[in-house]
């Protein structure tokens, strides 16, 4: 059987979150799992597609014209325009907004996902959170680093954030375990809500 994906023809799988990379999967998942929901019981499967330009391809997929399943999504406010045309282009309306694409069940990261988990979690929760991980030094370094110089420190954490293969989902899982329930990023609530 051919994979679409992560999906395998015949699954159980009645909604599909579409996200751009597999840090936003690892926030969603994480953050469902603190709720104490079961994503994969409940027939929810969050899909990492590669990148924002893939987003028509999953639509085809996955939506009304393939499986016919039920879709939502997480984008980084850069990639909107991808979003709006892959779900215009998919019968999901015409000169769609921001308001559409939410009703749509789309939700946006201002700017992206680490932006929005750095100002929810605080500058100086993310640098505990980089001590616990022995890699506070590793980013005070980087701060002193020429092109760092005179960046605003949630920049400068959010670059650090993409240095190193993996860093972002690590980083994902770890911020979203840090956040205090209250200061969850709208875009991720409200997906998780939807679903």
């Amino acid at each position: 059987m051919r994979s679409i994906g992560g999906l395998v023809p015949g699954t159980d799988a009645r909604t599909v979150v579409l996200v751009e990379g597999p840090s936003d999967r690892v926030a969603l998942e994480t953050l469902a799992a603190r709720r104490g929901r079961d994503l994969d019981a409940e027939g929810v499967r969050v899909v990492a597609m590669g990148g924002a330009t893939n987003v028509g391809h999953f639509l085809d997929q996955l939506g009304p014209a393939g499986r016919g399943l039920r879709l939502a999504g997480l984008y980084d406010e850069a990639e909107e325009g991808y979003f709006r045309r892959g779900l215009e282009r998919c019968g999901f309306g015409v000169d769609l907004s921001r308001a559409d694409l939410t009703a749509l069940g789309f939700y946006v990261c201002v700017a992206d996902l680490e932006d929005e988990l750095i100002r929810a979690v605080g500058v100086a929760g993310v640098r505990a959170v980089l001590a616990a991980e022995g890699e506070l030094r590793s980013f005070d370094l980087f701060q002193r680093q020429p092109a760092q110089r005179g960046r605003a420190v949630e920049a400068q954490l959010r670059r650090f954030l993409g240095t190193r293969s993996g860093r972002k989902s690590a980083y994902a899982r770890l911020l979203v375990a840090a956040l205090e329930p209250d200061r969850v990023p709208r875009s991720l609530d409200a997906v998780l809500a939807g679903v």
